[in-house]
Formats: structure tokens, C-alpha cells, sequence
């Protein structure tokens, strides 16, 4: 079995340095250089382990491990960071880190502390991402940006599909309104908060052929597709 891990990291040398020796062991690695685009990466696959630097452009570790915490409880979060500081080990363990790794260190080390958190989280994750999903009585075509049902048609745009796929993904289970601003714009203003709005209704028309299909508003929190047997 193939053990894939998210890296980000925003230093760019130390982030091919660390991926490469990481793939030298085996594992399959994907490598952001900030927050944002690390959270985008983690909505798109399936992986089995984090490893987040702390100080990153867009979206902090501390910030991004609050986010994904919010949809992912189990998946071991390793921190990377120059602060030895106790009150910053602290906020990380709040944060949902499992360990803390203070920089310098050594190969080795980070080798080992890796292979701890495997052994010692039990994870239930999907090792491939499918390109055909089935939404009740839908078929999404992720890959051609396509939504059919019974011979039935629409093609969507790009961000329809990638909310599409974060709902259900955690469907019957409230999704944070920010986890999916961030995860689609890589932001959670006003304005892109208006544009997902927008979205969520002309999916909602989209679904309505399957009435055991509904998008929920959860009102202050974000929203939860439910998706009746």
C-alpha cells in the first residue's frame, strides 16, 4: 500500500529537500508552498498523513490544521517549525497537531516520527479519488464537468463541481461555510461568501430531480448535504 502525505511548506528548497527524501522512502508526497493551497490539495485527495510548517503566506499551519479539523479528525497532523517556544508547542496541540518537530533536525528524526503517527492512528481513507461519483440518483462526472441523471444532462463550471464534490464528500455532515470559501477561492471574504451563496442555489436546482437529495443551510455555521437511502 502506497502511503501518500501532504508537505506544505513555504521555504521551496527545504520543501524539495524534504519531499525528495520522503519519496526515496516510499511514500508518495504532494508539496504546497502555503496554506491555501495545502487545504485546496487535502479536499482533492486522499491522504494519510499532514505535515505542515508553521509560518506560511495565505494561511498559517496553526490555521490550516483548524480547518481541516473540522472535517477530518483522524488524520495525524505533524508541525514543522523553528519556535521551540512551549506556548507555540501549546497553541499547536490546540490547533489538532499530533507532534511537533522543531527545525534544524534530522532525517532521521522526521523519518521516525512518521512512521510513530502511521503505526499509531488508525485511518479510514480511500486510496484512489474517483472520477464518476454516484449522488443518489446523479452521476457527476468530475473529469468533464458533466451532472446526468436519467439521460439528463447539465454541464457545470468548474467551482459548481469542486463544491459539489466537497459536499458530498462530508455529506450528511455539517461542512464549516469557510472550509468550503477556502478550500474553492482560497479566501473566506464577503464577496467570494456572496459568489457561494449563488452557487449553492443553482445546485440546488441542478438536484432537485432527486428529492432524497437536499443542501441544507445550517444557519451561522455553514451547510450539510443530505442524502436519504
Amino acid at each position: 500500500m502506497e502511503i501518500s502525505l501532504l508537505l506544505a511548506e513555504d521555504d521551496i528548497n527545504l520543501g524539495f529537500v524534504i519531499a525528495d527524501q520522503l519519496r526515496d522512502e516510499g511514500y508518495r508526497v504532494s508539496l504546497a508552498t502555503d496554506g491555501a493551497d495545502a487545504l485546496k490539495r487535502f479536499s482533492e485527495e486522499a491522504y494519510h498523513l499532514c505535515i505542515f510548517d508553521v509560518m506560511m503566506p495565505k494561511k498559517d499551519g496553526f490555521a490550516l490544521a483548524k480547518d481541516i479539523r473540522k472535517v477530518n479528525k483522524d488524520i495525524p497532523i505533524l508541525f514543522l517549525t523553528a519556535k521551540a517556544m512551549t506556548e507555540d508547542k501549546i497553541e499547536g496541540f490546540n490547533a489538532g497537531g499530533d507532534d511537533y518537530l522543531t527545525k534544524p533536525f534530522a532525517a532521521e528524526e522526521l523519518s521516525l516520527r512518521i512512521r510513530a503517527l502511521l503505526k499509531r492512528v488508525n485511518l479510514q481513507i480511500d486510496q484512489t479519488e474517483e472520477k464518476i461519483l454516484n449522488i443518489g440518483a446523479f452521476l457527476l462526472d468530475t473529469e468533464n464537468l458533466k451532472l446526468s441523471i436519467n439521460g439528463l444532462e447539465n454541464g457545470l463550471t468548474k467551482k459548481e463541481v469542486q463544491i459539489l464534490k466537497l459536499l458530498f464528500k462530508f455529506h450528511n455532515q455539517v461542512l464549516p461555510r469557510e472550509v468550503i470559501l477556502n478550500t474553492v477561492w482560497g479566501q473566506d471574504d464577503y464577496f467570494v461568501g456572496r459568489s457561494l451563496d449563488v452557487f449553492i442555489t443553482k445546485l440546488r436546482k441542478y438536484l432537485k430531480a432527486d428529492s432524497r437529495i437536499n443542501i441544507k443551510n445550517i444557519h451561522g455555521i455553514g451547510f450539510k448535504m443530505e442524502v436519504k437511502e
